[in-house]
C-alpha cells in the first residue's frame, strides 16, 4: 500500500510538472515582427523573361514588417522595403532587337505597403500548438519612390527630372504587392519563411523608357543639346540616344544623322498599356512578441534552465 501511494504521488507530481511546463508556453501572440532579404528582378522595357532567353539579372531587397492576427486564418501586415532594380540592353536576346539601343538604368527605391495574408491553417491559436508548416497567400497596396538613374561619364544621373520623353512622371508610384509564402515553425517564438512576391505598378517609367522611338520629341532633344553640346540641357539627348549608329567617335550624339532619320531611333518596345514591375524572392524570420519571450528565451536564467525549448 505504501509503495502504491509513493508511485501515485510520483505520477501526480510528474503530471503537474508536465502541465506547468506546457502552460508555460501556452500563450497567444497576436503581434509579430519579421525581417527578410532576397533577390529582386525587374521587368520592363530592358528585360523580358517570358518572351526571350535572357537569363536572370537579379538585384536585391531588404524588408521589415509588423504583423497582427485578425482572424482564424487572417493576418494583416505593414512593411517597409528597400530595393534595387536595374536593366541594360547588352545582355538582351538578339531576337528582341534591343541590343543596338545600348540603354541602361538603375534605381534604388523605398516602398511602404499594407498587406492582408490568408493562411491554409489557423493562425489564431496558442504558440505551442502552432502548425509546423503553413502556407499562405497575400495581396495589398503600397507606395514606392521612383528614381531611375543612368550612368554618364562615370556619374549616375537622375533621369526623372530630365523628362527625356517629354512626358513627366511622378516620384511616387502606387504598387500592388501579391504573392505566396511558406512558414516553418522554428520554436514557440519564431518562424522561418520563404516568400515569392510580385509588385504590380501603374507606371511604365520605372526604367524611364516608354515611347517606341524619339520621333515625337527629337526636335526638343536636339534643341536642348545645341550645336555641339552647348545647349541649355545637352544631357537629355546624350541619355535618350546611345545607339552606336547615332554616336560620333568622340562619344557625342550625331545630330545630323538623327535629323536625317526623322528621329526614328528606337527606345521602347512599342507595346501599349504595359506597366513595369518587379519580382522578389525573400527568406526571413518572424518573431512573435510576448512577455514570455523576454523572460524565458532572451533573458532566460540559465542557472535553473539549461535546455533550449524549440516548440
Amino acid at each position: 500500500m505504501k509503495r502504491a501511494l509513493i508511485i501515485l504521488t510520483f505520477v501526480l507530481l510528474t503530471h503537474v510538472a508536465a502541465s506547468q511546463s506546457f502552460y508555460r508556453y501556452r500563450f497567444e501572440t497576436p503581434w509579430s515582427v519579421s525581417t527578410s532579404i532576397g533577390p529582386t528582378q525587374y521587368f520592363g522595357e530592358l528585360y523580358s523573361l517570358w518572351k526571350y532567353s535572357e537569363g536572370i539579372q537579379p538585384d536585391w531587397n531588404a524588408n521589415f514588417a509588423v504583423r497582427r492576427v485578425l482572424g482564424t486564418r487572417i493576418k494583416a501586415r505593414v512593411e517597409g522595403t528597400y530595393y534595387q532594380i536595374s536593366g541594360q540592353d547588352p545582355p538582351a536576346d538578339p531576337r528582341s532587337l534591343r541590343q543596338p539601343r545600348n540603354l541602361h538604368f538603375r534605381a534604388r527605391n523605398w516602398e511602404a505597403s499594407a498587406i492582408g495574408e490568408i493562411y491554409l491553417k489557423p493562425v489564431r491559436r496558442y504558440n505551442i500548438t502552432r502548425d509546423f508548416l503553413n502556407f499562405y497567400a497575400f495581396a495589398g497596396v503600397g507606395v514606392s519612390t521612383n528614381d531611375p538613374k543612368a550612368q554618364l561619364r562615370g556619374d549616375w544621373v537622375p533621369l526623372r527630372p530630365l523628362q527625356i520623353e517629354n512626358n513627366p512622371y511622378n516620384k511616387y508610384i502606387i504598387v500592388f504587392p501579391t504573392g505566396i509564402g511558406m512558414k516553418y515553425k522554428a520554436n514557440v517564438w519564431a518562424d522561418l519563411f520563404l516568400e515569392i512576391n510580385y509588385r504590380w505598378t501603374l507606371t511604365d517609367y520605372m526604367d524611364d523608357i516608354s515611347a517606341f522611338n524619339v520621333s515625337e520629341f527629337y526636335h526638343d532633344l536636339v534643341r536642348d543639346y545645341g550645336t555641339n553640346g552647348e545647349g541649355p540641357n545637352p544631357d537629355r539627348l546624350r541619355l535618350a540616344i546611345r545607339n552606336p549608329d547615332f554616336i560620333r567617335e568622340n562619344g557625342e550624339p550625331d545630330v545630323d544623322k538623327i535629323l536625317r532619320n526623322n528621329g526614328r531611333v528606337r527606345r521602347g518596345s512599342g507595346l501599349t498599356e504595359r506597366y513595369d514591375g518587379y519580382l522578389g524572392i525573400n527568406i526571413g524570420v518572424e518573431l512573435y512578441l510576448s512577455q514570455d519571450i523576454w523572460d524565458n528565451w532572451i533573458f532566460r536564467n540559465r542557472i535553473y534552465e539549461k535546455r533550449f525549448r524549440f516548440w
